[in-house]
């Protein structure tokens, strides 16, 4: 099931010994699009210091309530490492988050390392060798990122504007995450300076380009084609069938279409080795 990030954020962390504080933000990676870390407001009982939690330790969901029960206590959120979350987050600080609570890196290809038992699999890792996409340059060079150059915050990137080959459509207003795999499978576009009462999804992969320092992402799409596109209803629960239809109209594969192919791959190297 999808979900859209404002509906995550202000959910509690409720730890195996009491609640931990609310999500606030969320960090993902810019080239695989997966969230890495929920950003979380402690409450009183840390004087409301922010931490780092991977969606690793989830042990599920209670959208009625706004929980999610995670399997950590607070003790040990209370002696992990200190991450200065107004910062650019750097990796030798993210290893040693994972080390300290023994996550895996999802930065590397020993994904099994380290994992806890009990803890939930780890979200997919990058792309090995994914260092240097095209899409995310400015101008004919790489992107010089201070501090890590995978973590991008989402408060930060909402508001980005958001370009067709043909000219501007809107600004990205919000997120929609995969709750399985924490995929961002959707950026949601307002268009209201072009199509008024209109929004739009599209998908990363559909991204041609992102300028992390001028805040603007082109995708390759025209106008037209963007306008004509399925109506798009924020306020309704995701459904399977309209992104179907949407990836239909685009000629996109779909994503259980990608996942099969993937898993695929997965198995026939597996079986070579």
């Amino acid at each position: 099931m999808l979900k859209n990030l404002k509906q995550i954020e202000g959910c509690a962390l409720e730890a195996l010994d009491g609640e931990i504080g609310e999500v606030k933000d969320v960090y993902f990676d810019d080239h695989s699009w997966h969230v890495r870390y929920l950003v979380v407001k402690t409450g009183t009982w840390l004087k409301q210091r922010r931490v780092l939690i991977s969606p690793v330790v989830l042990e599920g969901f209670n959208w009625d309530e706004k929980s999610f029960p995670v399997n950590l206590t607070k003790e040990q959120v209370r002696n992990s490492p200190g991450i200065d979350t107004d910062q650019p987050v750097s990796r030798q600080r993210e290893e040693e988050l994972r080390l300290y609570y023994g996550w895996a890196p999802y930065w590397g290809a020993g994904i099994g390392e380290g994992i806890v038992p009990g803890l939930a699999s780890p979200v997919p890792p990058l792309p090995p060798g994914n260092t240097m996409d095209p899409r995310y340059t400015d101008g004919n060079q790489p992107m010089q990122r201070s501090g890590d150059p995978n973590l991008r915050s989402a408060n930060d990137t909402r508001k980005y504007a958001i370009a067709a080959r043909d000219g501007d459509i809107g600004h990205l207003e919000d997120f929609l995450i995969d709750e399985r795999d924490w995929h961002v499978h959707y950026l949601i576009v307002d268009t209201k300076n072009w199509l008024p009462g209109k929004k739009v999804v599209l998908a990363p992969d559909w991204i041609s380009k992102v300028s992390w320092t001028s805040h603007n992402v082109q995708v390759d799409l025209t106008r037209e084609t963007i306008a004509a596109s399925p109506a798009y209803d924020p306020a309704a629960p995701w459904n399977t069938t309209y992104g179907s239809v949407l990836h239909d109209y685009y000629g996109r594969p779909r994503y259980s279409d990608r996942e099969s192919e993937i898993g695929s791959a997965a198995r026939a190297a597996k079986s070579r080795s």
